[in-house]
């Protein structure tokens, strides 16, 4: 015997099965129907009770292929996203250039099972097409910059700093979406550093090769996996050293730039950031 909770939230019964299997088939219950068998301390609904199996099909479960195929859809298509967001901020361009390579490569190799390769190329495409376009863009907006604000050693300082952060990224969409080694990172981005002069901070040593360090938190570590990377540090001023990482205790104590030190983070932006900030900002990934 079992008693029911109707449609109209009102209790019925007790009835035997014979009746609730007839109800199912007149449409007046259905498996989400609540019932207590008797003796029974709970509700539950009838679709759950294996006495009456026979009365519902059984629901269809998404295979194991579809539930990949929609992963990784939706992997190409925020690579698109990006990269179409890119073409207007430039910051989200080396995230798009990731996702669409980690999304082709898997793609590729799924023998046919996983689908988004349009989407994917569109993005690779439209990322590098961004990335290239910040690089160009920098040398023809810095002399506006800087009789603006009258500060050019800065803002090519931090135009560096955002072409070396644009290499990065490069290097670590060429490498599974890897970032550089904390020992050999210069000599990782070089290939993807326009010129040598990128290193240097104008207000530098002129004997060093470079003024700027790495975090080395961020070494070897997957782009995709940064959790914040608006407040993440990638790069940073000091004193200088080729192939220089590590954290805060290289950050400069005489900041070059007036008070502030010029950092850039992981997504891509770059700020001078004052003295009473720096002990706030983020180093793990």
């Amino acid at each position: 015997m079992y008693r029911i909770i109707g449609a109209d939230d009102k209790e019925y019964g007790p009835v035997p099965a014979e009746r609730i299997r007839q109800w199912v088939q007149e449409g007046r219950l259905n498996r989400l129907t609540r019932v207590r068998p008797e003796g029974a301390p709970d509700w539950i609904v009838i679709g759950a009770l294996p006495e009456f199996d026979e009365l519902f099909p059984p629901l269809p479960q998404p295979s194991p292929k579809a539930a990949e195929d929609s992963i990784h859809y939706g992997l190409a298509t925020a690579a698109l996203v990006c990269g179409a967001l890119g073409l207007v901020t430039c910051v989200t361009a080396p995230v798009g250039l990731t996702l669409g390579l980690v999304a082709q490569s898997r793609i590729r190799n799924s023998d046919g099972r996983l689908t988004g390769s349009n989407l994917a190329t569109g993005g690779i495409v439209l990322s590098v097409i961004a990335m290239l376009l910040g690089l160009l863009a920098g040398p023809l907006l810095l002399p506006a910059l800087m009789r603006v604000k009258g500060r050019p050693q800065e803002f090519t300082c931090k135009n560096h700093i955002r072409q070396l952060e644009l290499a990065a990224s490069m290097y670590s969409a060429a490498n599974q979406g890897a970032l550089p080694s904390a020992a050999t990172w210069c000599d990782d981005i070089t290939p993807f550093v326009g010129s040598p002069q990128t290193f240097h901070c104008p207000a530098g040593d002129v004997r060093q090769r470079c003024h700027y360090a790495f975090n080395a938190k961020l070494a070897a570590v997957s782009m995709i996996g940064i959790t914040r990377p608006a407040t993440t540090v990638m790069f940073f001023e000091t004193d200088g050293g080729w192939n220089l990482s590590g954290g805060p205790e290289l950050l400069r104590q005489a900041p070059r730039h007036g008070t502030a030190v010029v950092v850039g983070f992981a997504d891509g932006h770059v700020e001078t950031v004052a003295p009473n900030r720096l002990s706030k900002l983020n180093w793990e990934p």
